[in-house]
């Protein structure tokens, strides 16, 4: 019943989740904000974000794979 290749999907699906959030977030951010400091911010968390969504789970496959 515990699936090592479960838990393994589960990460990865947290961390999109996660990623997209945050991407979000700093779309909203950049919505709302007035002077340059807040969408700096906004823009800095979105790029964060989309790094991190193409990047990290990939990193995580590659680190799992199983050896050949």
């Amino acid at each position: 019943m515990n699936d090592p290749a479960r838990n393994r999907w589960a990460a990865l699906v947290a961390i999109r989740l996660a990623a997209t959030a945050g991407a979000l977030l700093g779309v909203v951010l950049l919505g709302r904000a007035q002077t340059l400091g807040p969408r700096l911010l906004g823009v800095a968390i979105v790029a964060s974000a989309l790094w991190m969504l193409a990047t990290v789970p990939r990193a995580l496959a590659r680190r799992w794979r199983t050896p050949k």
